[in-house]
């Protein structure tokens, strides 16, 4: 059995072997999110990425207490949080009066966390801010509602959570607004594990090479408050259940930024499957791999299953096996692999 205390947590990501699972920034279903990450634990992640939430927190950790004493596992607990707007701290939302009888319902075929179902508007515990609905509705009525918290909340929700990690979801053109939620978050005067920093291409019109420039500013900051970097590089956001597309855009961006990102690990996000590792060097690839929309979407049956029975997924043994089968499916070939 492998002991997923925090030294093994850490050993992974000098390793190679780093897997974490994002539950979504703005996830607040909570039996789904107890469930996910009693499921991932026991698999074997080394970070569990949750909304900044009490709630979501304490439906974690209740999960993750339960797999140390079963499994003798531990992934860290890290919460995200935005230096400013952020597709992944948004929600869906539309007023279904608006629909037609008729009305095919395009979104509702379109959303992977299945929150909008054959009536009514969208359920914005399980919405996790993917956007794809807006695009597929023909009258254009769906809206996003941003759901951040502001930078006065970070210190008190941060002190009375105490996670293990925090993530900071950044843009290009935002380094001031970064280093004022790097001041919030230690006023809190948490010792964290790792600060992991968020940043993609997709929507901002710059290069691979301007991305990395802000990485380094970015890594500025933290030097200065002597914390251990670890850098998300986020391919085509929220869309890892897409396919094998999606996973070379992620694969693409880190092959681009590896030579000139500043030092730390380098984490693999956005586009990221089963299909990702086919993609990289046997050695020498990235330091890890987050797993988030993929993740959800192939134990899906057996959480909504064990919803409909009013269990959660430990208490039903034969959907528990066959949902941490196919988690172990997705996860394994990164725990075992040997890139540096």
């Amino acid at each position: 059995m492998i002991n997923q205390n925090s030294t093994c947590n850490s050993e992974a990501l000098k390793k190679g072997n780093w897997v974490k699972l994002i539950c979504g920034a703005s996830n607040q279903d909570l039996p789904s999110i107890n469930d996910l990450c009693s499921i991932y634990g026991a698999a074997g992640v080394h970070c569990i990425d949750l909304a900044a939430d009490e709630a979501v927190v304490h439906a974690a950790r209740n999960a993750i207490d339960w797999v140390f004493e079963t499994y003798g596992k531990k992934p860290w607990l890290m919460i995200s949080l935005s230096d400013g707007k952020d597709s992944h701290f948004r929600k869906a939302w539309f007023n279904p009066d608006l629909c037609p009888s008729n009305c095919l319902r395009p979104c509702q075929n379109s959303c992977p966390a299945h929150a909008i179902e054959n009536s009514g508007g969208v359920n914005a515990k399980k919405c996790y801010g993917c956007g794809r609905c807006i695009d597929t509705c023909p009258l254009g009525i769906i809206q996003e509602k941003d759901r951040r918290l502001t930078l006065r909340d970070f210190a008190p929700l941060l002190t009375t959570i105490k996670p293990d990690a925090v993530e900071i979801h950044t843009a290009p053109g935002r380094g001031k607004e970064f280093e004022k939620t790097i001041k919030e978050i230690f006023k809190a005067d948490l010792q964290l594990k790792r600060l992991s920093v968020s940043c993609g291409l997709q929507g901002h019109g710059i290069n691979h090479e301007q991305l990395a420039e802000e990485l380094w500013l970015r890594h500025k900051f933290l030097r200065i408050h002597n914390q251990k970097p670890l850098w998300q590089i986020d391919g085509r956001r929220m869309s890892g259940d897409l396919g094998a597309g999606a996973a070379k855009i992620a694969v693409k961006l880190w092959e681009r930024l590896r030579p000139i990102a500043p030092p730390g690990p380098l984490q693999l996000a956005g586009g990221t499957n089963e299909s990702t590792i086919k993609y990289l060097p046997e050695i020498k690839g990235p330091e890890g791999i987050a797993f988030g929309g993929k993740a959800r979407k192939i134990i899906q049956p057996w959480l909504e299953e064990a919803q409909r029975k009013g269990i959660s997924l430990r208490e039903w043994p034969e959907g528990w096996e066959a949902a941490l089968s196919e988690a172990k499916r997705l996860i394994n070939p990164w725990l075992v692999r040997k890139s540096l």
